[in-house]
């Protein structure tokens, strides 16, 4: 078989949904490099809050963060990483209407900045839940263009403030809605998204367009899986990203779906 290059997000498709890899999934992630196969992370999630499963798989390819912004290797200094950008101008200027824009928390992030303007406890890990000075978002230590803004938002008014941000920074920025429970914005950088940090895999690689197999189930996998040769969406994805796949996995995320399809697809039994 000809080598693949295997994307894989981790929320809701490598991840269980207590966000945890199981040694099944691991197992033929494994199997799938030993084989020949390149396994990449490819992921809207920090390298802050991913680097940790990068390490239990074992991997040693390049991660896509902060859904394609970010591309490079952990640990290691790496000649072909990149970060993509957009202008803090935009944060701050965000940060003067929170109120009226109904927004609780502004978090600013790149590859080595994590920065938010109060503490927070909705989601574990996401947002801090505790600020040194030198780690709330302000003036002062937002020094470099951000490669991804989060907020969370009052829920009933996450389409007003979508809509609000689309119409000022929208010829610089993505306005991406989260799927799941909380009501959250996402904002990066103008046209990039998943399917440039796979295009990047590729080209580093070499890998033709056809024996890319990429496996999503939110949105935010939307380009990537148009873009991969074999775009594949699990069981438990969302109805309009299964609209584009080529094939969807018998299996959900908590049954070990993408280890189950995958195994069988490249016959590593």
């Amino acid at each position: 078989m000809e080598q693949k290059l295997i994307t894989i997000d981790l929320d809701g498709t490598t991840l269980n949904n207590e966000s945890k890899i199981t040694p099944k999934t691991k197992e033929v992630l494994n199997k799938a490099a030993k084989a020949g196969h390149i396994v990449s992370i490819v992921t809207g999630r920090p390298n802050r809050i991913s680097e940790h499963y990068y390490d239990f798989l074992g991997l040693k390819t390049p991660m896509i963060n902060f859904n394609g912004a970010v591309g490079h290797i952990p640990h290691k200094d790496w000649e072909k990483e990149y970060a993509l950008t957009f202008n803090k101008d935009i944060a701050f200027d965000i940060l003067a209407a929170k109120e009226k824009l109904g927004i609780k928390v502004v978090a600013a992030e790149g590859k080595n900045m994590a920065l938010a303007d109060v503490p927070n406890t909705v989601i574990d890990d996401f947002f801090p839940v505790t600020l040194q000075a030198n780690e709330v978002l302000n003036r002062i230590n937002l020094t470099e263009n951000p490669s991804a803004m989060t907020m969370l938002v009052e829920r009933n008014q996450l389409p007003k403030t979508a809509t609000a941000l689309e119409k000022e920074f929208g010829d610089k920025i993505n306005v991406g809605v989260w799927g799941g429970p909380n009501p959250i914005l996402e904002l990066s950088p103008k046209g990039v998204d998943k399917a440039h940090g796979v295009k990047f895999l590729a080209d580093t690689y070499k890998i033709d367009r056809k024996n890319i197999i990429a496996f999503g189930d939110e949105h935010n996998d939307a380009e990537m899986i148009d873009y991969a040769g074999w775009g594949v969406v699990m069981q438990n994805g969302t109805k309009q990203l299964k609209a584009l796949a080529n094939d969807i996995t018998p299996l959900t995320n908590e049954q070990d779906g993408l280890a189950h399809y995958l195994e069988e697809y490249l016959q590593l039994a």
